[in-house]
């Protein structure tokens, strides 16, 4: 069931509101702007409809809040009030609200805009998801990651956290190809992705493909060390799958890895930093594949083999 948030500060009003909807979707009332920020920031709701007369800080204010946070930006926002003058409506339509509902409620009416807005929402999510997944795989696609981690890295500025990202790839997977053919390629390619991704499960977490049978990853709050451990991890769980290959390196598929471990600072690039990870990458492949290789901003550097 779709969750939507009303945000307005007459618990009268709040009520009837959540009385004309409350068969259809599951409602949260709130009663003052920052008590609703709190909740909207917390939680994923398909919907909020926000009173434009509230206590401290209006309707107009907490819309460009909600507008200017990731985790709220797209969620669509209807604004109620009993203003009927049309300044009032053509300035929260250029705030980025999607409809405007006037005092006193018709209650048919609030039911067919809160549908067609939901159903949009649904629609935009649905579109951004399927845009977003690798066909393949059904991990995240580079489209994704390219997108995600740039928020994991200012996220990681803000609060001084470590911040890892690696890149890896599927060791001689040309030669896996020219023996086996491409259909069983592609096969190892979901084998190794499904396996890498079961390791990425935080909300913090990154992992994606970046292209034919290379991957990345970022994920936060580990030191160098321990980054290098778990990667560690990450590797031998693919050579434990035991697929064969005819291959120098090993009788199973395995990756290679290559990553860095730095808390970011000002001035810091995102993507200098995974060049470097692309730079240990290649460091692991000629020091024979199979292995990870780490580094930090410091430029220590940790080889498993």
């Amino acid at each position: 069931m779709d969750k939507i948030l009303v945000i307005d500060d007459s618990a009268v009003q709040s009520e009837y509101l959540c009385s004309i909807l409350k068969d259809d979707y599951e409602l949260t009332a709130c009663h003052t702007a920052e008590e609703g920020m709190e909740t909207a920031i917390k939680n994923e709701f398909s919907l909020i409809l926000l009173d434009v007369v509230l206590p401290k800080m209006d309707g107009f204010m907490l819309l460009q809040k909600l507008k200017s946070i990731d985790s709220t930006r797209y969620v669509p926002v209807i604004l109620i009030t009993s203003l009927s003058d049309s300044q009032y409506e053509e300035r929260g339509l250029l705030l980025g609200a999607v409809d405007y509902i006037t005092k006193p409620f018709n209650p048919s009416i609030v039911k067919a805009r809160v549908n067609t807005h939901v159903q949009l929402y649904r629609y935009q999510i649905q579109f951004k998801r399927q845009a977003m997944i690798d066909e393949l795989t059904g991990v995240a696609n580079r489209r994704y990651y390219e997108d995600a981690s740039v928020s994991r890295w200012q996220e990681a500025k803000r609060f001084e956290i470590p911040f890892s990202i690696c890149m890896f790839d599927i060791d001689k997977f040309k030669l896996y190809n020219d023996t086996f053919g491409h259909p069983a390629g592609d096969e190892v390619i979901i084998a190794v992705a499904k396996k890498a991704a079961s390791f990425f499960q935080r909300s913090t977490d990154l992992f994606a493909r970046y292209g034919g049978e290379e991957f990345v990853a970022v994920f936060m709050g580990n030191q160098g060390v321990p980054a290098f451990e778990f990667m560690k991890t990450v590797r031998q769980s693919i050579e434990d799958l035991h697929i064969p290959h005819n291959s120098p390196v090993s009788p199973w598929v395995t990756i290679s890895i290559g990553g860095i471990t730095l808390v970011p600072r000002m001035g810091d690039k995102l993507e200098n930093y995974l060049k470097l990870a692309d730079t240990m990458l290649y460091e692991a492949k000629q020091l024979g594949r199979n292995q990870v290789v780490w580094s930090n901003q410091n430029r220590e550097q940790w080889r498993e083999k």
